[in-house]
């Protein structure tokens, strides 16, 4: 897959990949919603894999919607993008999917002063509380959130889902190196769910020096190449 970028500024990089890959577990059908498409890379990626999506996608910075446009068409894949925020987000129906790679550095860290990495990195630009509230009024009954977070707020991802009448079903922990602990976690929820904790066997990015076999093998299915331009 072909997908254009910004020359400068924020980029896709391996958690969008990885949330790919997790969300393909799932085997995903019916209406799914990325929010926070940015050039639009998880849901491009998900409904090329997965010919019985239908792919809808929320971003609110210009820029990132005219990239998510052009990789739809250079890659021949049926796209329907609004520009909007996702909190005031309100479509004629509800979704079986919603998937998202969102900001979630904390407000504690330290900021860019870039606008577009400042929105596509920090959760000041979707509060948790308010992200999580308003994916649960979107989904159909029983239906499925998939998205990443920082590991080290999973607690909180939990305890801010419950809230919301959310369970989270499965989770995956991605880990820079067997021996670091978690920088990433992959998340299934679902509304109304009364299931066990399903936790999958971490994910290891690095084996010494190298990338892993697994994931080697995701970015082999992915097949993903970049080219940054202004468009």
């Amino acid at each position: 897959m072909i997908l254009y970028q910004p020359e400068s500024g924020y980029c896709y990089n391996s958690d969008s990949i990885f949330l790919y890959d997790f969300i393909n577990t799932f085997q995903p059908k019916g209406r799914v919603l990325d929010v926070g498409a940015g050039c639009g890379v998880v849901g491009l990626l998900v409904a090329r894999d997965n010919e019985k999506v239908e792919l809808e996608a929320v971003e609110k910075q210009e820029i990132f919607m005219q990239y998510a446009k052009k990789n739809a068409q250079e890659n021949n894949i049926a796209y329907t993008l609004y520009k909007t925020d996702f909190l005031e987000f309100e479509p004629e129906k509800k979704y079986d999917y919603i998937i998202s790679n969102p900001p979630f550095y904390p407000s504690g860290a330290q900021k860019s002063q870039d606008e577009m990495l400042l929105h596509a990195r920090y959760n000041s630009s979707l509060e948790m509380s308010g992200f999580f509230k308003k994916v649960s009024q979107l989904l159909k009954p029983h239906s499925h959130f998939i998205f990443c977070y920082d590991a080290s707020q999973f607690g909180l991802v939990c305890a801010e889902l419950e809230k919301v009448k959310m369970r989270v079903v499965d989770v995956r922990f991605v880990h820079p190196k067997i021996e670091r602990v978690a920088s990433l976690v992959l998340v299934h929820a679902r509304n109304g769910s009364k299931s066990m904790l399903k936790v999958d066997r971490p994910l290891i990015h690095f084996e010494s020096d190298s990338l892993s076999s697994e994931v080697e093998s995701i970015y082999a299915n992915a097949k993903t190449k970049s080219i940054k331009c202004h468009l």
